[in-house]
């Protein structure tokens, strides 16, 4: 029997586990790679903490994590969400920056449908399809301080693949991010590392003035994903 131990994040923020680890018994009909996913929920301290703390998802202590170490949700920003279903990253960004105070401002995109974070505006469309950036610039209304994607597509199991087909979202979030920031703004996104991201890496310093990478310890350790944060936009037209 193993006991979990506790995680803490900066500006006060504590994740703490108790209790005995939980076994899953293999049920019929149930795959035995379902049981082990199972499994790794009910025993996973930060998924057992989102619940306790009224969070949508463990991923909401990743952007936390992000937060507190690089500083870019503070009140008054303006921030897009992408890829944002079930709303747990959208949650923290609306608490952080005072949207629910009538401060700072949330775009919360993805799609498929979530549930309405109070102080946000969600729009449920394929952030793909062409007349998306348009809708996400008319619901912002102005500049964005800070543009985060958290978007990914459904693994296939075929590690390269999944590399690419992260690094083409990330690849589309940077080139609507261009188009929306305000000088001096931020860039979060979810990267793979698996080579093929290093062109996006050279355009990331190029747009911006510093760019650097982190694994919140939210983040599974056997994940591959890591996260990119540039911040400092030198300006639409000025990377080039």
């Amino acid at each position: 029997m193993t006991r979990d131990r506790g995680h803490r994040t900066g500006r006060g923020t504590k994740v703490v586990g108790r209790g005995l680890t939980r076994r899953v018994k293999t049920a019929k009909g149930r795959k035995l790679s379902s049981t082990r996913w199972l499994q790794r929920q009910l025993n996973d301290v930060y998924v057992r903490e989102a619940g306790r703390q009224g969070l949508r998802s463990r991923a909401a202590f990743k952007l936390m994590e992000l937060d507190d170490r690089f500083h870019f949700l503070a009140p008054g920003k303006r921030v897009v969400d992408l890829g944002a279903a079930p709303g747990g990253w959208t949650l923290v960004a609306v608490q952080r920056v005072k949207a629910d105070k009538g401060r700072g401002r949330v775009i919360a995109l993805d799609a498929n449908p979530m549930e309405p974070v109070a102080g946000a505006t969600v729009l449920c469309r394929d952030f793909l399809d062409a007349a998306t950036p348009a809708a996400l610039r008319a619901a912002l209304d102005g500049p964005a301080d800070v543009v985060l994607s958290d978007m990914a597509m459904p693994a296939t199991g075929h590690a390269g693949t999944d590399h690419l087909r992260i690094t083409a979202l990330c690849e589309a979030a940077l080139a609507f991010a261009t188009e929306v920031l305000a000088p001096g703004g931020v860039f979060v996104a979810k990267m793979l590392k698996g080579g093929t991201e290093h062109a996006v890496l050279a355009d990331l310093k190029r747009l911006f003035t510093r760019v650097r990478h982190a694994k919140p310890p939210a983040s599974r350790a056997e994940s591959a994903e890591t996260y990119v944060i540039a911040q400092g936009f030198r300006g639409k037209g000025r990377g080039d």
